[in-house]
């Protein structure tokens, strides 16, 4: 048979794989590239290494397949001329010079306004931004400006010819009305940006592509109404499927098209998750390996001691939208060690999923279940820690394939290998363990999220003297 290949354009490399119609991995690569940062906060890439590790990750599965679904970092903003040339480095989805311009755009399109379109407020992620972030400070390139892609989609364009975009993708530029699925006219013209530099937009079940958060949603089968998608990665994702577009009034969690034909999602996004854990490891316990450390914390009974951590290592997205928030301890005591330490650091995290659930819930989501993937999920303490925390059940599926898994199941979709994305997660995505919520911790982290609830305006009180 013949296989569904997909291909995730990541941060710091590209994923390529092979699966069979039933969802077993037949084969994969990966190909690393580089990350630019030639000023503080700047993050840039070169497009040609997408490309080249592309290339080099497709013919390593050693398959031929008619097609290639991709998913991709989201955001990101890849300038060309008239001629499909690059005029400049991508500026990427982690890039943070863009704070001014965001303000200028809540201010032209009028911040209600802006979050009623386009589901979300301005952040420096944001391609938008990016774009007026040229106008101003390299007016030479913008001049010259004739198409914009998203870094997925660069990709698509050097493989195959096609200037293209999904629904999904295109819904994290802050140029696209999520509601209604199409480009915006009404920021368009409150911006000035040109609607013809923008390629014609589609359902990702039309040209196999999604954002990656959307793809590894539907990797996981979180596509219907009942099951969240928890990412614990270096960032933390808790991600709810809508039938119904919904959107936060002061966009405290991003509202997107979903990969699913007139499916929404909501999402909260937390910007150090396992990168938490990583940032301790490095810094004070470097030579160490997480399964001793979570070891260490297992010693530890759940609250620590009223022992908190705040995971704000470099601001945070949901729900505070602060790129000035900072992380801290706070409850340190002479019997803490750094069990103690680690322990709140897990704990800190799943508070920090929590609040995006709760807003979620806010919106009217009722989740059952929670479908968990990332390198967080590798630890067993963690898992029970952040079930107990949500209050849900969580699920490890049998393959974890990630962003990639569901760019080929939305490669089968387009083929008609699958009648529809349901179609392809009843075949592929199947269940290996679940984790259920630990009665006996709950008490201690119903106090221990109200604790870690209000140090945040404490600590920012502090901070604003």
């Amino acid at each position: 048979m013949t296989p569904l290949v997909g291909l995730d354009v990541g941060t710091t490399g590209v994923k390529a794989i092979a699966i069979t119609r039933e969802g077993e991995v037949v084969s994969s690569a990966e190909e690393g590239y580089p990350l630019m940062t030639p000023h503080p906060g700047w993050s840039e890439q070169d497009p040609e290494d997408w490309l080249r590790a592309s290339e080099k990750a497709l013919a390593r599965l050693g398959v031929d397949a008619p097609r290639v679904g991709l998913s991709g970092q989201m955001h990101g903003l890849v300038c060309l001329d008239e001629h499909d040339r690059v005029l400049r480095p991508a500026i990427l989805w982690n890039d943070q010079r863009t704070a001014a311009e965001c303000a200028e755009i809540e201010e032209r399109v009028g911040f209600e306004r802006l979050i009623s379109l386009t589901g979300n407020r301005a952040l420096p992620g944001f391609t938008a931004p990016k774009l007026l972030w040229l106008r101003r400070h390299e007016p030479d390139v913008y001049a010259r400006i004739r198409r914009i892609v998203l870094p997925k989609d660069y990709v698509r364009l050097r493989l195959t010819g096609e200037w293209a975009i999904d629904a999904a993708d295109a819904s994290g530029t802050l140029l696209y009305d999520v509601a209604n699925r199409r480009w915006s006219d009404e920021v368009l013209a409150a911006l000035e940006v040109p609607h013809e530099w923008l390629p014609p937009a589609h359902e990702s079940t039309e040209i196999a592509g999604a954002g990656d958060q959307q793809a590894a949603a539907l990797g996981v089968g979180v596509i219907e109404p009942g099951t969240v998608s928890v990412v614990l990665g270096t960032s933390g994702v808790v991600l709810a499927s809508l039938p119904t577009y919904a959107h936060d009034s002061q966009a405290r969690v991003h509202a997107f098209c979903h990969a699913v034909p007139d499916t929404w999602e909501a999402m909260g996004v937390m910007l150090n998750a396992a990168g938490s854990l990583r940032w301790f490891r490095d810094a004070l316990a470097p030579g160490t390996s997480f399964d001793e450390l979570t070891a260490d914390a297992s010693r530890w009974s759940p609250g620590v001691e009223d022992l908190t951590f705040l995971p704000y290592l470099q601001g945070e997205r949901t729900p505070h939208a602060d790129p000035d928030a900072r992380g801290s301890f706070t409850g340190l005591s002479l019997r803490h060690d750094r069990g103690a330490l680690v322990r709140a650091v897990l704990e800190g995290v799943a508070y920090g999923l929590r609040d995006s659930l709760e807003l979620l819930r806010d919106l009217g989501v009722e989740p059952k279940t929670g479908r968990v993937t990332g390198g967080g999920a590798r630890s067993g303490l963690w898992l029970e820690i952040v079930a107990s925390v949500l209050g849900l059940p969580l699920e490890l599926t049998v393959v974890e394939e990630g962003s990639a898994y569901g760019a080929a199941l939305l490669a089968g979709v387009v083929d008609g290998v699958f009648a529809d994305a349901g179609e392809a997660v009843a075949a592929s995505v199947r269940i290996a363990k679940t984790i259920e919520p630990n009665a006996a911790w709950a008490p201690a982290y119903q106090e221990g999220y109200a604790r870690y609830r209000a140090l945040y305006p404490a600590l920012r009180e502090v901070e604003d003297r």
